[in-house]
């Protein structure tokens, strides 16, 4: 279908075509997903919107579909990954991050800055949305927006729940926020996901010391502050008031106190 017949692209390949309809796109091959995948296949070819009419988080897929950007006023494109190739630079305005290991935060906020100050809509996108690019955006909310490293990613993870920042990027994220404000906050729920196999979580606690032992008094059993019910008085019943057989009589309890040797032995009476 031609563009002037259509005034808005396809909602996932950003071409033009009645995707409504089930047609085919004659560009791409795209046709629309059958059944619940559909509402997902949607989701995932939009970015993410961090700051409402300004600030969009997102993948490389994301920033090839030039028709989709244009439908959300987005000018200007950030590209945090060198070997990502800028597609639309005489419909874009790019800045492109150099260093493919080293994140250059200050470089990247001083762009999104400038867009901010002008009024323009920008995307921020690595390959897949997910490390590279997030960090930056946390990155400009920290010095910006003047949010601690948990307020600024818990931020974005919410608009963008796919986010899964490598361990490498958020220590580069740590000594960004150490900078900026002095000290890294270190207990940041999400440095539970960073720390090696088998180390123990401290919470932000201390370690305590293990050669120091405190000795413990483990008092009494007598001596504890409740009673205990072993320790209760014995009745003081008479032992000649109790009966232990069925068929013994008192008569023979008296016989058996009076001689103490047994009533099978006869008494001598001489």
């Amino acid at each position: 279908m031609r563009k002037r017949e259509r005034e808005n692209p396809c909602g996932i390949c950003g071409h033009y075509h009645k995707y409504e309809e089930g047609e085919v796109c004659g560009i791409c091959g795209h046709r629309p997903p059958v059944s619940s995948d559909k509402t997902s296949l949607e989701v995932s070819a939009f970015p993410s919107v961090i700051l409402p009419d300004f600030l969009y988080l997102g993948s490389y897929d994301n920033a090839s579909r030039s028709e989709l950007l244009k439908t959300q006023g987005i000018t200007r494109v950030l590209n945090t990954v060198p070997a990502c190739q800028n597609l639309y630079k005489n419909s874009f305005t790019y800045h492109c991050l150099q260093d493919d290991k080293i994140l250059q935060f200050d470089d990247a906020i001083q762009f999104l800055e400038q867009c901010e100050r002008d009024k323009a809509r920008v995307l921020a996108h690595c390959m897949s949305g997910k490390n590279r690019s997030p960090a930056i955006v946390i990155a400009f909310l920290m010095k910006s927006r003047g949010w601690r490293l948990p307020q600024s990613y818990q931020w974005v993870k919410e608009r963008r729940p796919s986010v899964d920042i490598s361990q490498a990027i958020y220590q580069q994220l740590q000594e960004y926020e150490q900078k900026l404000f002095g000290s890294s906050n270190n207990s940041n729920p999400a440095l539970l996901a960073f720390q090696p196999a088998g180390a123990p979580f401290n919470f932000g606690f201390s370690k305590a010391d293990d050669s120091v032992s405190v000795p413990v008094t483990i008092p009494a059993f007598g001596n504890l502050g409740t009673p205990s019910i072993f320790a209760r008085p014995p009745l003081e019943v008479p032992p000649h008031e109790f009966t232990f057989g069925a068929s013994q009589t008192q008569k023979s309890i008296s016989e058996n106190l009076a001689n103490p040797g047994g009533s099978d032995i006869p008494m001598d009476n001489t």
